[in-house]
């Protein structure tokens, strides 16, 4: 596809100028260009303002940005350059390559480099931005599963495979489960495996980890990836059966990017052997990031950091002292009483395994949100209480 007349200085100029306007009243105007519209214009304004908050490397001249659909599918850059971490080898394959963003990243250090998209426009996007940042790849226009069929007799071609399903049908419905992603990662685990010892796939935060342990053999890790506390990929590595043979437990990471959490890693084996003690609540009060918690992290957490855990179904953990480098909220308590509450004091309010939810506890203490101090509403094993942050 030719892309010269939207990148032309004219309509780059233009398109910085109108960066802060209302795109809404934008679309109503007619272009001042007679061969761009104004619908390609503002694709490309949403683009370079997406890009400012979620893929700044790409907010350079002459870029070329696709639609609303394919920006939202696409990895940020953090969670990608977490991704490339460690990654080792010579030829690279990404299958499902999207907007490409994972691809710029995981692929930075290999010398052979394909990307297979089915979507013709999406690729010619990708290839014209690799050329304007100076990066190579083979660019390959075709559906995944054809690609797989030619690659006859290739065994161990790439050393590293990288796919992220489709997770909607049709109707835009979310799917979850292995055989319902497109393409199905149960109908082509043996073909991957044949073409790579190593295979990254990126899932959706939302599926079952011991669902997917039970139906992948040949998982080594499991990555569990948040930014600033919002978990935003769950990413498999399979390996070869000689590398899971080595490694019998899967190792699950838990990432809370743009945060100063360090990053806390078990083996999943250890959660089903781990063990909490319990207690009320004490001097500190530790929450656990929502990687940890998607993880089920729930009892070695609590022993690898020699805390006490308040209740079975809280997941809130205490201690007489503070415990450093807990990935989490780390707060100083004291435990009060309702009648300790005044009429119109502001408080950041959380309520876990407490019968009333935080816009009810609100209401009926006349409390307002805001302030520097946390209200944490809970249960130990004492039974119900009220912790309030110093």
């Amino acid at each position: 596809m030719d892309f010269s007349k939207l990148i032309s200085s004219d309509i780059q100029n233009y398109i910085n100028q109108n960066l802060n306007s209302d795109l809404t009243k934008l679309l109503l105007k007619k272009s001042p260009f007679d061969n761009v519209t104004m619908q390609e214009i503002v694709q490309q304004i949403k683009g370079r303002k997406t890009a400012e908050k979620k893929f700044p490397f790409l907010t350079k001249e002459g870029i070329i940005f696709p639609p609303n659909l394919n920006l939202e599918q696409a990895s940020s850059q953090s969670t990608a350059e977490c991704k490339a971490q460690n990654l080792k080898g010579k030829s690279f394959l990404d299958l499902t390559c999207g907007f490409g963003i994972d691809a710029y990243f995981l692929s930075k250090i290999f010398n052979e480099v394909t990307l297979i998209e089915q979507n013709p426009e999406l690729i010619s996007i990708v290839e014209h931005n690799w050329k304007t940042l100076n990066r190579k790849a083979n660019f390959i226009n075709e559906n995944l599963e054809i690609f797989l069929e030619s690659l006859t007799d290739n065994f161990n071609k790439f050393d590293i495979v990288y796919l992220d399903p489709a997770r909607r049908d049709q109707q835009n419905k979310k799917k979850f489960l292995l055989e319902d992603l497109s393409p199905n990662l149960l109908e082509i685990e043996e073909k991957l495996q044949l073409i790579s010892s190593k295979i990254i796939v990126k899932l959706s935060p939302l599926i079952d980890i011991s669902y997917l342990i039970s139906e992948l053999l040949n998982i080594t890790e499991i990555q569990i990836i948040a930014v600033r506390n919002e978990v935003k990929e769950l990413v498999l590595i399979i390996e070869n059966k000689e590398q899971r043979t080595k490694n019998k437990d899967v190792e699950i990471r838990c990432v809370n990017l743009e945060s100063d959490e360090l990053e806390f890693s078990f083996n999943f084996n250890e959660e089903k052997s781990a063990t909490s003690e319990f207690s009320e609540s004490l001097n500190y009060l530790y929450i656990p990031n929502n990687s940890i918690l998607k993880a089920g992290a729930f009892n070695i957490i609590s022993e690898k950091f020699g805390l006490k855990k308040l209740h079975p179904n809280s997941h809130f953990y205490t201690s007489e002292n503070k415990i450093e480098n807990f990935p989490g909220r780390v707060l100083e308590i004291e435990k009060i009483d309702a009648k300790d509450l005044k009429k119109g004091e502001k408080y950041n309010i959380v309520s876990k395994n407490y019968p009333l939810k935080p816009d009810e506890i609100k209401k009926k203490y006349k409390l307002k949100d805001g302030g520097n101090n946390y209200l944490i509403f809970t249960q130990s094993i004492t039974g119900k209480e009220i912790l309030r942050s110093r």
